[in-house]
């Protein structure tokens, strides 16, 4: 939780606001954006270090070390992420911060529930240290899901002694959202227990409720769960606002849901609704941006733009109970935004507490460097490989398949005859159907699940890659045996990433070292790796966009209807096992 000001910052803003001892900052002739009453007004903004001393006309002549006349430009507060993971970015949290603070974005609310299930305590514990100095504020809730199911190896469990231990952290805000929806509705102890722990020390349980309405959503919202962001139609979301729930609207790289949900971001339902990522690509953040993206968005969608600059700051910063942060008032902490127009929602200028911190789209203050720590090195290790743990066995009559859904994290499960040689299922490509498997990455057990795929277009070769929700083993799609080989193998010499080969060749690669999952690499270095991985997929014969975060995905044994883990297949709706022959 933010830590209070000291007995000397009070001081210093009260002796400012009386004209006592001078600001260090006075912002003159702004247009304020005032969430509270969505109204903006001409006035003086006076700082006294990292806090607002005073606010009005009367300021106009206020002693400060430095005057800055924003002559009428508009002044915002900095805007908050209600919920996403760092992790989808690929990159460590000062390469994220270097991305989104010169857009306006100075704080966030992270789930490091990738990083928890590959690396575990240490592993968050690292993400949180290095979140540290950054000119943003990254709070965090606690991976409440790790692993997400029983029918996974992951790399670490966190059962409720980790949970808690967590829970004590300063810059942890609530624990994240809770997936196991089936289970918290059928009373599961171990579920709601997270919830009583994440209550018991004053923080927010945060939820993860798709598709739920009716009496299910009643059920799972009285166990105290807060927040959903999982709606995806209008009805959906109107039920869980009527039902108390806050609501967490998304605009992520593969889930946008903002133009489903816009009608709801109103006025009538005060600090109800939350904009938030989820899940952004580099390539997304670098050309769209972060929560910044879904505030103009939204305004070109018609949105008040005072209420969508609201939503993205006041509002969450309520619902995770940050004090004094998200609006423009005496006491709040100084993070700002200077603004031209504000329906464009364009920075001119950042601060964050109350020191500027980018101007004209660059940032303009050093970021630290924290090296990967040894629990979240060395992450990828494979048993020995041979095209030989590739080969499906024959089954006789129809097979289940995977169908991958362009811009969805849904999958169809289908049942077809299968291509058969000698006692073998064979990839297809003149079927578009390929080889998808799933291998243990941690070093625990080396097992590999196997099953088939279509929709990937795949004609030779092989991707894979170590991003693969939630367990986040190596997921590899492919025509050749021997290329999936390559693949898996060439993942473990970089401590993960993505590949692309063909004929044994890499025809492109990204390494992944910290935790098989980010790198500390430049986003616009790893944009570009991403796009040639994109490029060399294509030369493959892959039709699907996105093919990488559609791989990662089919791993998801959370999300209907068919998935792989190193298990074996995964029937979601009856959350168990199913062989790969149709019974």
């Amino acid at each position: 939780m933010p830590k209070p000001p000291s007995l000397e910052q009070l001081q210093l803003v009260v002796d400012t606001a009386m004209g006592r001892e001078p600001g260090t900052l006075l912002l003159k002739n702004a247009r304020l954006v005032n969430v509270f009453t969505l109204e903006v007004r001409e006035t003086h903004v006076l700082l006294a270090g990292s806090l607002i001393a005073a606010i009005g006309p009367e300021y106009a002549q206020a002693r400060a070390t430095q005057t800055v006349d924003l002559k009428g430009a508009y002044l915002a507060p900095g805007l908050i992420d209600g919920h996403l993971h760092i992790e989808s970015s690929l990159v460590t949290p000062a390469e994220y911060a270097r991305a989104v603070v010169p857009r306006g974005v100075t704080a966030m609310v992270a789930d490091p529930h990738e990083i928890g299930n590959a690396a575990g305590v240490a592993g968050i514990e690292w993400m949180i240290g290095s979140s540290q100095g950054l000119p943003l504020e990254v709070w965090f809730c606690v991976p409440s899901s790790v692993p997400s199911t029983k029918l996974e190896t992951s790399g670490a469990c966190l059962g409720l002694v980790e949970i808690e231990h967590l829970l004590g952290h300063p810059s942890v805000v609530g624990v994240a959202e809770l997936m196991s929806f089936p289970d918290i509705l059928a009373a599961s102890t171990f579920e709601l227990e997270k919830v009583r722990l994440a209550e018991q020390y004053g923080k927010s349980p945060e939820g993860h409720a798709p598709t739920l309405m009716g009496q299910p959503l009643q059920a799972y919202l009285a166990t105290g769960i807060t927040s959903d962001h999982e709606s995806t139609t209008l009805a959906e979301g109107r039920a869980k606002l009527e039902a108390g729930c806050f609501l967490m609207v998304r605009e992520g790289s593969t889930t946008r849901n903002l133009e489903a949900l816009v009608s709801l971001l109103s006025a009538a339902h005060g600090d109800r609704i939350g904009l938030v990522t989820d899940d952004r690509l580099p390539s997304d953040l670098l050309s769209e941006g972060g929560v910044d993206f879904l505030v103009r968005k939204a305004i070109a969608l018609g949105a008040d733009p005072l209420y969508a600059i609201r939503a993205a700051s006041w509002n969450v910063a309520r619902h995770y109970r940050l004090t004094r942060r998200g609006a423009i008032a005496p006491g709040y902490q100084a993070d700002l935004v200077v603004l031209d127009d504000l329906n464009s929602f364009r920075a001119v200028a950042v601060y964050q507490a109350g020191r500027e911190v980018a101007a004209q789209g660059q940032l303009r203050v050093h970021l630290p460097k924290h090296p990967p720590s040894a629990a979240v090195s060395d992450t990828v290790r494979l048993p020995a490989l041979s095209a030989e743990d590739f080969k499906i066995s024959a089954t006789e009559g129809l097979v289940r398949v995977m169908r991958a859904i362009p811009r969805q994290v849904l999958t169809v499960e289908e049942h077809l005859e299968p291509t058969i040689q000698g006692e073998e299922i064979v990839a297809d490509p003149r079927r578009d159907l390929a080889k998808l498997a799933c291998l243990e990455r941690y070093g625990k057990n080396g097992k590999i699940g196997k099953g088939l795929v279509t929709a990937f277009g795949l004609r030779q070769g092989a991707l894979a890659c170590t991003v693969g929700h939630d367990h986040h083993n190596l997921m590899v799609v492919g025509v050749s045996d021997s290329d999936m080989v390559v693949a898996a193998k060439r993942l473990e010499a970089l401590g993960g990433g993505m590949v692309a080969v063909r004929q044994g060749e890499i025809l492109a690669e990204l390494a992944l070292p910290i935790a098989g999952l980010i790198t500390d690499e430049p986003m616009q270095q790893v944009n570009l790796r991403l796009e040639a991985l994109e490029q060399a997929a294509q030369s493959l014969g892959v039709t699907i966009p996105d093919p990488y975060m559609v791989l990662s995905f089919l791993g998801l044994a959370v999300i209907p209807e068919l998935r792989l883990t190193d298990y074996g297949l995964v029937d979601v709706i009856k959350g168990e096992l199913v062989s790969l022959g149709v019974e």
